[in-house]
C-alpha cells in the first residue's frame, strides 16, 4: 500500500505516464486530452447532429466520455481508499470575492488557451510532444509562460 499512496519517483512515474502514447495508437486513437472529452459531453447534450454537421463523429468519441468519468471515479476512490483524511474542496482564501474572482479569470484563461491551442496541456504535453508534433512542444511551453506570468501576477496583486 506504502507504494501506491506514496510520491512516485519521476523516473519511474514519467515512463509509465509516457507508455500511455503508445496504448493510445495501439487502440486506434492518436491523441489523449481531458478537453475533448468536454466537446463531446457537449455534443451529447445540446445536439449530435449540430456536431456531426460539422464533422464531428460522436460514436467513434464515446470513449472520451468514459475517460472523464473515469477521471471522476479515480479521484474519488483514491480518496476515500487511500487518502490521510478529510480534503478542503478549495483552500480558505478562495471563499471570498477576491477568490472567486481569480477561479473565474483563471478558468476563463485555461478555457481559452485550450481552445485557441486547440487542445489542453495533457493533450499536447503527453500526446503532441511524444509524436513530435511542433505544436505540441509550443503549446505546452506557452502553457507553462501563461501559468508562471499569472501566478507572478496574482503575487503582485493579492499577497
Amino acid at each position: 500500500m506504502e507504494a501506491i499512496s506514496g510520491v512516485w519517483a519521476w523516473y519511474v512515474a514519467g515512463p509509465l505516464i509516457g507508455l500511455f502514447v503508445p496504448l493510445l495508437l495501439f487502440a486506434g486513437n492518436k491523441l489523449l486530452g481531458i478537453s475533448s472529452s468536454f466537446q463531446h459531453i457537449c455534443s451529447i447534450v445540446l445536439n449530435t447532429k449540430k456536431f456531426a454537421a460539422s464533422g464531428y463523429n460522436a460514436s467513434a468519441n464515446r470513449w472520451k466520455l468514459f475517460f472523464a468519468v473515469g477521471i471522476a471515479l479515480g479521484g474519488l476512490a483514491a480518496q476515500l481508499f487511500l487518502g490521510a483524511g478529510d480534503i478542503d474542496f478549495l483552500p480558505r482564501q478562495y471563499y471570498t470575492w477576491k477568490g472567486l474572482i481569480l477561479l473565474f479569470t483563471g478558468g476563463f484563461l485555461i478555457g481559452f488557451g485550450t481552445r485557441y491551442a486547440n487542445g489542453c496541456t495533457a493533450g499536447h504535453t503527453i500526446s503532441g510532444i511524444a509524436t513530435l508534433q511542433l505544436s505540441g512542444l509550443v503549446a505546452t511551453i506557452s502553457f507553462f509562460v501563461g501559468g508562471l506570468i499569472y501566478t507572478q501576477l496574482f503575487f503582485l496583486l493579492f499577497d
